[in-house]
């Protein structure tokens, strides 16, 4: 998927809409059980609960990226 060139404005909401827009988990389903993308939505949002602090923008859409792709690399 390749980086919005305005990253930097975007909430964390337009982030999650812009991956899920992106989403290819369909195409190649993890054990075709789950979509990776809500998956680590999820996971960020709980980290963020339990005091995870990230800014809107390029750090959050790293963080999210980096969640997506340790789910997919984790799963055999």
């Amino acid at each position: 998927m390749r980086e919005p060139d305005n990253v930097n404005e975007m909430s964390i909401r337009e982030i999650n809409a812009y991956f899920r827009k992106h989403d290819e988990s369909h195409l190649w389903p993890v054990c075709g059980k789950f979509n990776v993308t809500e998956r680590a939505i999820r996971k960020v949002r709980r980290m963020r609960q339990q005091g995870l602090c990230l800014n809107p923008g390029l750090e959050y859409y790293y963080t999210l990226e980096s969640v997506v792709s340790r789910i997919v690399n984790s799963i055999v």
